[in-house]
Formats: structure tokens, sequence, C-alpha cells
């Protein structure tokens, strides 16, 4: 698995740009996933082009919620990179863009190895990614909670991995069990998890690649 952020409030690389919002690309099991698309198109395409990423080559796209932050940038990118299936949470209105769309209510396999928590609590769906051993859950904003989606990804295999946003989530102990953490965008108490957990801490921001087996 590879995961590269693509959109985020921070940035680690000089000709990539950062704003409000979450993106990050997806690289496993011969996928290549788009998850979430920032909030503005025109950066998100940038910031791709800086990363050397086609949008021709992206095979889908995953919204985890329906804020402006994480699906904004969506119509500029299916005008750049033509249809591609989109998998949105249930009750998220239809983007203003003609592409493939399908509600995720319940958990879902979208491709073999990668699927869909389902829309949690009505909100927000991630994406988990089978590993070699356990698995890794990507997340936009956790409004639901980060704990409510490892132990829905835990259907499929033991959580290993937390990248994305984690919104004012406290309990930190409770991602103890975790060998990485890439808090992003929206997370509040980044610091206290780098603290708690300086073995598994990665910093964010656009330009982080993350390999993990």
């Amino acid at each position: 698995m590879r995961v590269t952020i693509c959109y985020d409030n921070t940035t680690r690389r000089d000709d990539c740009g950062a704003d409000w919002g979450f993106g990050c690309l997806v690289e496993a099991h011969g996928r290549r996933l788009l998850f979430d698309t920032g909030t503005k198109g025109g950066l998100l395409l940038s910031n791709l082009a800086a990363l050397e990423v086609d949008p021709a080559s992206i095979d889908t796209v995953m919204i985890s919620h329906q804020h402006y932050d994480h699906l904004g940038g969506l119509p500029e990118l299916v005008e750049a990179a033509g249809a591609l299936p989109v998998h949105l949470p249930q009750g998220c209105p239809v983007p203003p863009c003609e592409s493939g769309f399908t509600w995720n209510a319940g958990p879902v396999e979208l491709y073999p190895g990668l699927h869909s928590t389902g829309t949690l609590l009505g909100l927000e769906q991630a994406l988990v990614v089978e590993l070699e051993h356990g698995c890794a859950v990507i997340v936009g904003c956790s409004h639901p909670g980060p704990d409510a989606f490892l132990r829905s990804a835990r259907r499929i295999a033991e959580p290993r991995v937390l990248i994305g946003g984690l919104h004012g989530f406290r309990k930190v102990g409770r991602l103890e069990h975790l060998e990485l953490i890439c808090p992003t965008h929206c997370t509040v108490f980044k610091g206290r998890i780098a603290r708690f957990y300086p073995g598994a801490y990665v910093e964010g921001g656009v330009g982080t690649v993350i390999e993990f087996d």
C-alpha cells in the first residue's frame, strides 16, 4: 500500500500548495483510488501534477462526507480525468458533474482488498485497505469518531494504520494498538498524539508518502 497526501492544511513541498481540506491517493491491490478531493479543484490538480499523478490514471474516487473541503475539488477532477466511478456516503447530494455515482449505506467491497465501512451515523464513510497482516483505515474528518471506524474495520481485519482527519478526538489511548498514525487536516490534538506515540506518529501535509505492507 502506498498513500500520497495531495491536499491538506499544510504542505511539505515547495511545489505544492496547502489549503483547508483533505485528499490522498491510495495505491493498493492494483488500483489507484483518490480518497477525497479537497476544496479547490485547481489546487488539487496542481498538486497532482507536482506529484506526477495523471488524473486519467485514477481508477475511482471515494468521498468521505459531503462537506465542501472534501468534495469541492470533484467537478474539476472529473473534467480533467473524464467520468470516474465515484463512491459517495449515504445522503450526499448529487455532485455538480457527470460521473457514475454509487451511494454506500452499509459496508461494501469496492474492489478486492478495498472496502468502504459504509456511512456511519448517517455522516461519513472511511476506506479500509487490506494489508498482508491487518488493515489500514483512511478517514476524512472522523465525525463519528475514529474509534467507530476502527471498530467497523475489524470486521475485515485488525487495524494497523490510521491516516486522515481526526477532528477533536481526545481519547488518544484508544489508538495504542496502531503501528502508524498520520493525523491530518482537521485534527486538533496532533501534538498529543505525537507525544503519546512517537514511534508510530507520521507528520502529514501535502507530499507525505506512506508505504506499508
